[in-house]
C-alpha cells in the first residue's frame, strides 16, 4: 500500500461519530506518553499530521486519518495519564468499549508500548481487547533509540511475556526519531491491508 498522501478527516468523541465504510481500518493504541502520534507521523512521512502534544493525554477522541484515499489510520485516545479527571477516564472506558464492540471494523491492530519498561496493567488490558477481536496485529516497542544494546533482547522478552504474546505474533522495535522499524512496520501493515 501507499502511505501518502494522508489527511486528518475527523475526531469522534462518541460511537455515533465512528466512521463506517468499506475501507480497511488500521487501529493504533498506546499509553498517553508512548509516542503514538510520532509513530503515525513517521509511517506517513509527516511531521505534525497526528498531533504531538506538549503534555501527555492530548488525544482524547478517536481520530481518523485517510491514507492514500484507501485506508483509515485510526488513532485511539491515549490511556493511563494520571492527571486525567475520573470523569474523563470513565468516558475513555466507554469510548473504548463502544469502539471494540464492532470488531469487524478493525482490519489490523498496532499496539504501541514503551520499549524501555514492562507493559502496564492498562497495556495488558488493551492487548486483551485486540486479542478478543481476532484481527491481525503487531506490538511495537517504541523508543528503541533510548535503549542500550544489552537491554534490547531482554526488554522484548519481558514485553512478550507480560502481554502473553504467542511466538507468531509480531513484536518489533521502533524509533520515530531514527526511523528504526519504519520499513518493517509499513511492510507488515501492507501485507494485511493489501490482502
Amino acid at each position: 500500500m501507499k502511505f501518502e498522501p494522508a489527511e486528518f478527516v475527523k475526531s469522534a468523541g462518541a460511537k455515533s461519530g465512528f466512521i463506517r465504510d468499506d475501507r480497511p481500518c488500521v487501529v493504533f493504541s498506546g499509553k498517553s506518553n508512548v509516542g503514538k502520534s510520532s509513530v503515525i507521523n513517521c509511517l506517513l512521512n509527516r511531521k505534525n499530521l497526528a498531533r504531538v502534544g506538549s503534555a501527555p493525554g492530548k488525544t482524547t477522541n478517536v481520530n481518523y486519518f485517510l491514507v492514500a484515499d484507501k485506508v483509515w489510520f485510526v488513532d485511539l485516545p491515549g490511556y493511563g495519564y494520571a492527571k486525567v479527571p475520573q470523569a474523563e477516564r470513565l468516558r475513555w472506558g466507554k469510548l473504548m468499549e463502544d469502539f471494540f464492540s464492532e470488531p469487524e471494523r478493525i482490519t489490523m491492530g498496532v499496539q504501541i508500548v514503551d520499549g524501555r519498561h514492562k507493559p502496564t496493567e492498562l497495556d495488558v488490558m488493551m492487548n486483551d481487547l485486540f486479542d478478543s477481536c481476532g484481527c491481525p496485529r503487531v506490538v511495537v516497542a517504541n523508543k528503541y533509540d533510548k535503549l542500550k544494546a544489552s537491554e534490547r533482547d531482554p526488554n522484548l522478552a519481558l514485553i512478550r511475556d507480560t502481554l502473553a504474546l504467542p511466538e507468531e505474533l509480531p513484536l518489533m522495535y521502533f524509533s520515530a526519531e531514527k526511523k528504526t522499524g519504519r520499513d518493517e512496520l509499513r511492510a507488515l501493515i501492507s501485507s494485511v491491508v493489501d490482502q
